[in-house]
């Protein structure tokens, strides 16, 4: 039988909304016990609405989006504003391997809940800060989402076309930032077992993001250079755009890397009489007539659909694919036979259709076995088994409003 990877890992989740509660999500993919903490005073505000889509829900059980955002997790509820809510938290945190927290540095250890207070609880905690620019420095306040992590970073003033705005970014790198949240949890993780010893990470949303455009912040420190927005262009590839094709919005992203991909193209398209002009004869004559390139490609992939584009170009070796909406990835035989997606059953919401883990292990698959915990789910399993409170204890913290 197979072992997840993360099996026997307890994670006191503090984390919330996406940068956060992605992270995490993350680890229970790989059979890690993600026990996140809310209260009704503080949900985490995915369960009430959302940002990218503007919808808002009816319930806080009722959020397809904080399901998708925090599948396989286990829920208590603990009102951290009360004094014996942060001694229930520490309590937790003390048969906890890490803990994670996006909020806005300072706020946890006012609470009593920062990393000195936590290892004073447990000497050898994993303790993953995440905010915008990190918890040090001059702009240690600045608000964390993720329009300001790909401001911030320089991605957003790359992206985009020549003669319009730098492009916005919403939930996606809300998503990279939790990636990199993620993987530094594990790295982590493998040195306290090679040590025995916990660590703070301070994990900068805006750094993790600058991290993947690497290229351009070396031409800036080599080169003094600048770079801005480009569209889908290249600096010495063409074609490298995306073109439309035949129907209603649908498009094909081409790419022709050198002068054997351009013959396999030209080959593919049978030889038509532009493909022979001496304007496109070389890579360089190529880029440097693009825009005339461009408007001939474009002029041949009208003709088709994305998809028969993405199968002509892919079956010579041309990196071609089509640029798919929500329902075309949905609906994508590749994605579909690969296992991109997963039937989870809610309990109030019904059926969902949720991303599956993107990777595949072998000796220790990764899967998603449950929906997003509803509000308070666990507080018994947690509270009862896992801290061994006696059932009066806690129906005297509920009535109380500590578990609630």
């Amino acid at each position: 039988m197979a072992i997840s990877a993360l099996a026997g890992v307890r994670i006191a989740d503090f984390a919330w909304a996406w940068a956060g509660a992605y992270a995490t999500t993350l680890l229970a993919y790989m059979g890690a016990e993600v026990i996140k903490i809310e209260s009704m005073k503080k949900p985490d505000h995915t369960r009430r609405f959302s940002m990218t889509t503007s919808a808002v829900f009816d319930g806080l059980d009722k959020s397809p989006i904080f399901n998708d955002m925090n599948t396989n997790k286990l829920g208590v509820t603990i009102d951290l504003s009360q004094p014996r809510g942060i001694g229930l938290a520490k309590r937790l945190v003390a048969i906890s391997d890490a803990v994670v927290q996006n909020m806005r540095p300072g706020v946890m250890a006012g609470l009593g809940l920062g990393y000195q207070e936590l290892k004073a609880v447990k000497p050898d905690i994993v303790y993953l800060s995440s905010s915008l620019r990190g918890s040090t420095g001059p702009e240690r306040n600045y608000g964390g989402y993720a329009p300001n992590f790909a401001a911030v970073s320089g991605l957003s003033n790359i992206t985009g076309y020549d003669d319009d705005l730098p492009a916005g970014f919403m939930g996606k790198i809300d998503l990279m930032s939790a990636t990199s949240a993620a993987f530094s949890l594990l790295a982590a993780l493998n040195y306290r077992l090679q040590t025995g010893e916990g660590q703070h990470i301070d994990l900068s949303s805006s750094d993790a993001i600058s991290a993947l455009i690497g290229d351009v912040l070396l031409d800036y420190v080599m080169n003094s250079r600048v770079q801005s927005r480009k569209g889908n262009r290249d600096d010495s590839m063409a074609p490298h755009n995306c073109y439309r094709c035949r129907g209603d919005d649908k498009w094909v992203s081409i790419v022709i890397a050198n002068d054997e991909e351009w013959e396999a193209f030209c080959n593919a398209l049978g030889n038509p009489e532009w493909t022979q002009d001496m304007r496109f004869s070389d890579a360089y004559s190529r880029w440097q007539n693009q825009n005339e390139l461009d408007r001939l490609v474009e002029q041949w992939a009208v003709t088709h659909t994305a998809y028969e584009v993405m199968e002509k170009l892919q079956h010579v070796g041309i990196a071609a694919v089509p640029s798919f909406s929500s329902k075309d990835l949905c609906t994508d035989p590749h994605l579909k036979e690969r296992g991109a997606w997963v039937e989870v059953q809610h309990p109030i919401i019904g059926k969902q259709i949720v991303a599956a883990p993107p990777w595949k292990l072998s000796a220790t698959p990764a899967d998603i076995y449950r929906h997003g915990p509803l509000l308070g789910e666990h507080n018994q399993y947690v509270f009862g088994d896992l801290l061994g409170m006696p059932s009066a204890e806690i129906d005297r913290l509920i009535a109380e409003k500590i578990i609630y």
